[in-house]
C-alpha cells in the first residue's frame, strides 16, 4: 500500500483546525475536497479516525494514535525540506500557542511581538487560557505551563524559576494579625485559586522539612487577577506567584508572610508534544523563550501597567 502524504497532511490540518471547514479554509480546498481526503484516508486504513457529531469531531482512539504518527512524519518532512533548501533558520508555517492569561497579557506581548518580527514567514495564533489544554487533541504545538508539572508523555523545556510568596494588604494584618508559623494559617482568611494542581493545601520548606497546611477561606477563584485585587482589598491572604504580586511587594501594598519558610520556587515551563520535536518553527521558538526568560522580567526595577483585568496563575 503506498502512502498518502497528501491526505495525512489534509487529516492531520483536519484535527488542529477541529473542524473541515476551518482546515479548508487553511489549505486553500474546498470542504468536499476534505472530506473526500479524508474518507479515502479512512477507506485505506480500514478504521474510522474521527467521530463528527454536530458541534465538534473527536478523534477515535485508532484516529488518535494515527494522529501522532501523521505530525510526526510531516514535522519530518518539514525538515528535511527547509534541511536541503538552507532554510532552517526561517521557520514557516502556523505555530499555535496556548498560555495562562495573567502571565501572556503581563509579559508574553512584547517578546511574541520582537519573535513575529524576526520570522514573518511564520503566522503565530496564541490563545490565552488558564485551563490545561489537551494539545494533541486541540491541535496547541507548544504551551507555556506554571508550576509543577504533571507526569505526561510531553517534552517540557525549563524556561525559568518563578518564586511564590504568602501575601497579604498592611490593613488586613492590621486587623487580623500576622501569622507566624504555616500553621496560624488555618485560623486565617486564604484566599483560594481553583485551577491550582495542589488543592486546598499551601507547600512550605524549613531548611529539609516539607510542610503542607490545609487552607480554607471566604472566596475562590480560576482567576489570579481576580485574587490579586480582593488581597489588596484587605479581604484575605493568597499564596501567589511572584509575576502577579511582585510589584505590589516591591511597591509595600503587599506584605510578604512567612519568609523563613519559603516554599522551594515553581517553574515557568514551554511544553510540547513529542512529535514537534524536530520542528523548526517550536525549536526556534524555544530557543528564543530560553534567552528571554533567562532573566526574569518580573525582577526588572520598572514594573509592568496593573492590569484592570486578566487570568489565572
Amino acid at each position: 500500500m503506498s502512502v498518502d502524504l497528501n491526505s495525512m497532511a489534509v487529516f492531520a490540518r483536519v484535527v488542529e483546525e477541529q473542524g473541515f471547514s476551518a482546515a479548508a479554509r487553511r489549505l486553500g480546498l474546498s470542504k468536499s475536497a476534505v472530506s473526500k481526503h479524508v474518507a479515502q484516508l479512512e477507506d485505506r486504513i480500514g478504521a474510522q479516525l474521527l467521530q463528527r457529531t454536530t458541534r465538534r469531531l473527536r478523534l477515535t482512539d485508532v484516529g488518535a494514535a494515527f494522529y501522532e504518527r501523521c505530525a510526526r512524519i510531516l514535522a519530518e518532512a518539514e525538515e528535511a525540506e527547509l534541511a536541503v533548501s538552507h532554510m532552517s533558520a526561517a521557520p514557516r508555517g502556523t505555530l499555535r500557542i496556548s498560555a495562562p492569561v495573567s502571565f501572556g497579557i503581563r509579559y508574553l506581548g512584547a517578546p511574541l511581538a520582537e519573535f513575529a518580527s524576526k520570522h514573518p514567514q511564520l503566522r503565530l495564533e496564541v490563545v490565552l487560557n488558564d485551563r490545561l489544554v489537551d494539545m494533541v487533541d486541540e491541535g496547541y504545538d507548544l504551551a507555556i505551563r506554571i508550576g509543577k508539572l504533571a507526569d505526561s508523555s510531553l517534552i517540557a523545556k525549563r524556561l525559568c524559576a518563578m518564586p511564590m510568596h504568602v501575601v497579604a494588604a498592611p490593613g488586613y494584618l492590621t486587623q487580623h494579625g500576622a501569622p507566624e508559623l504555616p500553621a496560624d494559617l488555618q485560623r486565617h482568611n486564604c484566599l483560594l485559586y481553583s485551577l491550582s494542581t495542589t488543592g486546598d493545601v499551601y507547600h512550605f520548606r524549613q531548611e529539609e522539612r516539607d510542610i503542607t497546611v490545609k487552607i480554607d477561606g471566604t472566596m475562590r477563584a480560576n482567576n489570579g487577577d481576580i485574587l490579586l485585587e480582593a488581597v489588596r482589598q484587605g479581604v484575605g491572604i493568597a499564596f501567589m506567584p511572584a509575576y502577579l504580586c511582585g510589584c505590589d511587594l516591591r511597591s509595600g501594598q503587599l506584605v510578604e508572610l512567612l519568609q523563613a519558610f519559603r516554599a522551594a520556587p515553581g517553574a515557568i515551563s514551554a511544553v510540547y508534544p513529542p512529535n514537534r520535536h524536530l520542528s523548526v518553527k517550536v525549536r526556534v521558538f524555544v530557543d528564543f523563550l530560553v534567552a528571554h526568560f533567562a532573566e526574569a522580567p518580573w525582577l526588572a526595577v520598572e514594573c509592568p501597567g496593573q492590569m484592570a483585568v486578566g487570568g489565572g496563575h
